[in-house]
């Protein structure tokens, strides 16, 4: 069986330090946007910058939202901000030093209110932690659904030191620009070295750098090789400077004039954007890296001159174990000038063994290029969206709104009524508000004629007749006499914006109208609909798909249960009964008992319509498929502890692969809802008052997510139900599809209190046993 389609990313939150700021954080969280966005251009990238200073920095648009790092009331605006920007998860770049608090703990408030999915790439991980550093890191991969680390020895120490579980962890290796593999003389004249051999060290200057002993070492450097020039790139870490100012720089340049090679040592004091710094990679013959710790986790200097096909000499800090081994490097003692003289003057004289050096880390740098590494991170981010719905962190936010669909919310019209304007009911909104630019639909407004409609037959339904009116005037005038069709794209400028709406607007249309000359007793609405319902019948025998066969089925069983001599209708009825039994007997399956090789949409509706027409035209082979039909779709839409799991439209269900899990949408949970009743109804199965309130359940917080899609605050309804949380926006598809599931429960419950009146008598049919006969010598169903 094939696997589901891997979650959409949109939109996604990154949140860490951003250039012009002057750090190694910075660096690589510009670069890897960059990257992401090259690689993927239709996912957008906000981001969210550190600031450790009150003035922050010049930072380019992207950078939505900046965080002065001590204030723990910028961490809750920022995740406010984040829940509200509609992204599908957040990226964090962690580093202790970046946030405020002990250990950096003002990020975990930040993260504890989000409620989207977060991935964590971690900069540093400590072998020896403090207790509160070890607090920081347990609690923040408790909140993360994925952490990524770039080295082997980080995932190592995820797990032995800190108890993380190994399927949690995502080894991506730190990204670097895609250089290519040159003769470091190419690129000397740009920095006025022709001639020369260059050792390179470049990055922010701190103490821990170790760059004194690189000096120590240049006069038995020299004395071997006399053209060697030493070139440190990079600006004194800003904080350091803070602290002490240039003190550090200042001790390199007298110790060099006391070693007498400051000739030899050329300092260059800035921070260079990536063109700059490609040049001096380029232009280097060897690269040293003599940091005094080895506890370094990642270095993206290291791994920039390692995916360059440099020579590099580096003392043993983690890192640089892992990634220079098989001989990509050599590996010198801490604090040890005399090694670094030995290896340096032995790789200049070498150069066969050199360049063989240079080839092995070049090529191992092949899969750290930027496009590799955005390609990698974007299927983290897919695996820990499709994965948040079933993390801890996720679980503790789900909050079922109610225990049981059998105690029903309150009937609430807010959100419809702000929905509805002169025309109609507007398609879309944004959270809450009217969408104006994306107009109306014939679709919507039939579905809102079929909800007040219902609510006219609820003893205790509010006054809709205005509401009523306005949709049946938008169904006029969708309807044109000249082709007998309705259009069903309507801009706000009140002009249509198709030639000829689809064949499942028109059902719908005539569904809403077949409902009202059912159930209504508006005279005056019953007249306008009965011409319309009449003009717009002869267009459905040309219809060719099963789902608007059953829509406009539902719509005349309605109008036949109240006008039964009408021939035209009958007529009609038994057509496209007869097709759409003839559909399923065609396509059935003993394992897939369908009306097609795919589970898209609305699919209750068809077991539905063939059902309620057997009803209508006594026929029990109708009945008998609907009802099989009507139980398969149920099975496969149940989850193990018994909640309903509904038919993502993020890829459906085709026979033979899995199925889409996500986004479910509202307007499934209905049709279940409605059809569920039907079949309640008809047989007094007890099993199908059941399904309709396991349906209606969903909405209310029984589902994959444990998170309700219905707004108890405007009686409106989310969008669908996401990997990891709900669509924030409240449409006009979704809210109809609430309420026409409420009332249809409401009605049901009037129903059996005796308010109602019942189906005059319950039909007995077998289940799961289609008629067969025989045709030519083959069994068909």
């Amino acid at each position: 069986m094939n696997t589901p389609l891997p979650p959409r990313l949109q939109k996604i939150a990154v949140l860490g330090n951003a250039l012009p700021r002057a750090c190694g954080i910075a660096t690589y969280t510009t670069d890897l946007c960059a990257a992401i966005t090259a690689a993927f251009p239709s996912i957008e990238i906000i981001q969210l910058a550190m600031n450790d200073r009150p003035e922050g920095y010049d930072y380019p648009p992207q950078v939505r939202f900046t965080l002065d790092q001590e204030t723990l009331g910028d961490y809750h605006q920022a995740a406010e901000h984040i829940n509200l920007a509609g992204v599908d998860l957040v990226l964090v770049q962690h580093e202790y030093g970046i946030f405020g608090g002990a250990a950096g703990n003002h990020l975990l408030a930040l993260l504890h209110d989000l409620r989207v999915p977060i991935v964590t790439t971690l900069h540093t991980i400590l072998r020896d932690p403090t207790p509160q550093q070890r607090k920081v890191l347990i609690e923040l991969a408790l909140l993360s659904d994925r952490l990524v680390v770039m080295s082997e020895q980080g995932a190592i120490f995820l797990r032995d030191i800190y108890g993380i579980m190994a399927e949690k962890i995502d080894h991506i290796p730190h990204g670097i620009p895609d250089i290519p593999f040159l003769d470091s003389s190419f690129n000397k004249d740009h920095l006025h070295a022709e001639g020369k051999t260059v050792m390179l060290t470049f990055g922010l200057l701190s103490r821990n750098k170790g760059i004194e002993y690189v000096i120590e070492a240049i006069p038995a450097i020299l004395r071997q090789h006399p053209n060697v020039i030493y070139i440190v790139l990079g600006l004194t870490h800003p904080h350091v400077r803070q602290r002490e100012g240039e003190q550090y720089r200042d001790s390199l340049r007298e110790l060099a004039r006391e070693r007498g090679v400051a000739d030899h040592v050329v300092f260059q004091d800035q921070f260079v954007d990536l063109g700059e710094l490609v040049t001096y990679i380029g232009a280097a013959d060897l690269y040293i890296t003599p940091y005094l710790s080895e506890a370094q986790i990642v270095s993206g200097t290291l791994a920039y001159t390692l995916g360059a096909g440099k020579a590099i000499i580096s003392t043993p800090y983690w890192y640089a174990q892992e990634m220079l081994a098989d001989g990509r490097g050599v590996l010198v003692p801490f604090r040890d000038p005399g090694a670094i003289a030995t290896q340096v003057n032995a790789l200049l004289a070498d150069d066969g063994e050199r360049h063989a050096m240079r080839k092995r880390a070049y090529l191992r740098g092949r899969e750290m290029i930027w496009p590799t590494v955005a390609e990698r991170y974007v299927e983290t981010l897919r695996r820990a969206r499709g994965e948040h719905h079933t993390s801890s962190h996720a679980l503790q936010q789900q909050t079922p709104m109610v225990a049981s669909a059998r105690h029903l919310p309150p009937l609430r019209l807010d959100h419809l009524r702000h929905m509805t304007d002169d025309t109609g009911m507007v398609q879309h909104a944004v959270f809450t508000a009217p969408l104006y630019r994306e107009g109306y639909t014939t679709d919507d407004n039939a579905r809102a004629l079929i909800l007040t409609t219902l609510l006219e037959n609820s003893p205790d339904g509010p006054d809709t007749e205005a509401l009523a009116t306005r949709y049946m005037a938008f169904l006029w005038h969708a309807f044109s006499p000249e082709s007998g069709r309705f259009h069903n794209f309507l801009g706000y400028d009140r002009r249509w914006l198709d030639e000829r709406g689809s064949e499942d607007s028109h059902a719908r249309a005539v569904w809403a109208l077949g409902t009202l000359l059912g159930r209504s007793r508006a005279t005056a609405l019953r007249g306008a609909a009965a011409q319309l319902f009449a003009q717009a019948l002869p267009a459905l025998l040309a219809f060719e798909h099963p789902r608007p066969w059953a829509f406009a089925l539902l719509g005349i069983s309605a109008y036949l249960a109240r006008f039964r001599g009408d021939r035209a209708a009958r007529h009609v009825q038994q057509v496209l009964a007869e097709r759409l039994l003839a559909r399923y007997q065609e396509q059935y399956r003993e394992e897939w008992p369908w009306y097609g090789d795919t589970l898209t949409y609305d699919n209750a509706v068809l077991p539905h319509a063939l059902l309620v027409s057997g009803v209508s035209l006594d026929r029990a082979d109708m009945r008998a498929s609907g009802l099989e039909s009507l139980r398969w779709l149920a099975s496969v839409q149940h989850a193990e502890d018994g909640h309903f799991t509904l038919i993502g439209c993020h890829g459906f269900y085709a026979a033979g692969a899995a199925p889409a899990r996500f986004d479910q949408q509202p307007i499934e949970a209905h049709a279940m809802v409605m059809a569920s009743l039907a079949a309640y109804q008809i047989t007094a199965d007890e099993h199908w008052h059941d399904m309709a309130c396991r349906a209606f359940e969903w909405f209310l917080g029984h589902n994959d997510l444990g998170l309700p899609l219905y707004d108890d605050r405007t009686g409106g309804c989310h969008d669908g139900l996401e990997c990891d949380r709900v669509n924030q926006n409240q449409g006009a598809e979704s809210t109809l599809a609430f309420l026409l599931a409420l009332t249809e429960m409401r009605l049901d419950t009037e129903r059996q209190d005796g308010l109602l009146p019942t189906m005059p008598t319950a039909i007995s049919v077998p289940v799961f046993r289609t008629p067969t006969k025989k045709t030519n010598g083959r069994q068909t169903r």
